[in-house]
């Protein structure tokens, strides 16, 4: 996979993990740990993403990341209610595969 992928985090959220090394957020409210993956979205799917879920979330950061750096496999996979595909990152985010860290508002 070369294009990057994207995912949206609490500034929190986010600034624990560079204290810790290392980000278990599945989605907001969510750990990796519970659900098993992280979800991620290419940039077409951002703006959508962002509308449905994020809405009304103040302090969210963009995460920019390559796909090469990631500490696990990615599998772009059907959602239950939605024909869209997603990327889902099988492991944990590490600072050193964000490519950019920066504010976004929903």
């Amino acid at each position: 996979m070369t294009s990057a992928l994207f995912h949206i985090a609490t500034r929190e959220d986010w600034e624990r993990a560079l204290e810790s090394g290392s980000y278990r957020i599945s989605t907001l409210g969510k750990r990796l740990d519970e659900v098993g993956y992280i979800h991620l979205c290419f940039a077409h799917q951002l703006q959508p993403v962002a509308d449905r879920w994020y809405r009304g979330t103040d302090d969210l950061v963009l995460l920019e990341l390559d796909p090469d750096r990631l500490s696990g496999p990615v599998r772009v996979e059907a959602v239950a209610d939605r024909a869209e595909r997603f990327p889902h990152l099988y492991g944990e985010i590490t600072p050193a595969a964000v490519l950019k860290a920066r504010p976004f508002g929903a």
